[in-house]
């Protein structure tokens, strides 16, 4: 898995990138086949913004999120990343069912 982490206006720190790289390990667990992540943080006046792309076959997925507190931005960032990739995990296991889904829907 790449992951990049960039700072626009903002210097990205050691601590920062662990920061990160901490909140990413559950969304990686929940789906395993992830290829590329992006991530820019980046300061804007009085406003900390977070930004990530993740790469998946198939699906590129973008989340956004801003606060007054980065750290919170991020937290935020990557509660709604995790929703959408075991939306999306879930999305895919349910069309590989095929006929034996709607099969069960009907009983």
């Amino acid at each position: 898995m790449n992951l990049q982490i960039s700072g626009h206006h903002i210097e990205v720190t050691p601590a920062l990138r662990e920061y990160v790289e901490n909140k990413l390990d559950p969304v990686v667990r929940h789906f395993d086949k992830v290829t590329g992540v992006n991530v820019v943080l980046s300061v804007e006046k009085l406003k900390q913004k977070s930004e990530v792309t993740v790469h998946v076959p198939g699906k590129d997925m973008h989340v956004e999120e801003a606060g007054e507190d980065l750290y919170a931005a991020i937290d935020a960032m990557f509660d709604k990343l995790d929703r959408q990739v075991l939306k999306y995990k879930q999305k895919l296991q349910d069309h590989h069912r095929g006929d034996k889904a709607a099969l069960q829907v009907t009983e």
